[in-house]
């Protein structure tokens, strides 16, 4: 079973970035896929979260508007397109999945990948 997550780096505040999610191993198109960010010295937190079929996202009221999740079964990828990006947004940024948008009922988790928004 695997998650790789992809698609950090340095970013401007304001700008963009789109994270994107490989998964393999499993049978991606049962599973609801989440992103969860932590930041230094904080506790991980939900983001953004897509059933399995598309038809329900969930975004934190932090990102509400700025942040877009999708995916696709037959690709088994999910993605997460960041806009107007704000220093807060800064984190390491993991993709799981699961059965509810719960941190603690993610069955699965990707290694995750670094995002800086710099003031």
């Amino acid at each position: 079973v695997q998650l790789q997550a992809s698609g950090g780096g340095l970013v401007q505040a304001g700008g963009s970035l789109r994270l994107s999610c490989v998964a393999s191993g499993f049978t991606f198109d049962y599973y609801t896929i989440c992103w969860f960010r932590q930041a230094p010295g904080k506790e991980r937190e939900g983001v953004s979260c897509i059933t399995s079929d598309s038809g329900s996202t969930y975004y934190a009221e932090s990102v509400e508007g700025r942040f877009t999740i999708s995916r696709d079964n037959a690709k088994k990828t999910a993605s997460l397109t960041m806009n107007r990006l704000q220093p807060e947004d800064t984190g390491v940024y993991y993709c799981a999945a699961g059965f509810s948008n719960s941190v603690d009922a993610m069955n699965y988790w990707g290694k995750g990948t670094l995002v800086t928004v710099s003031s």
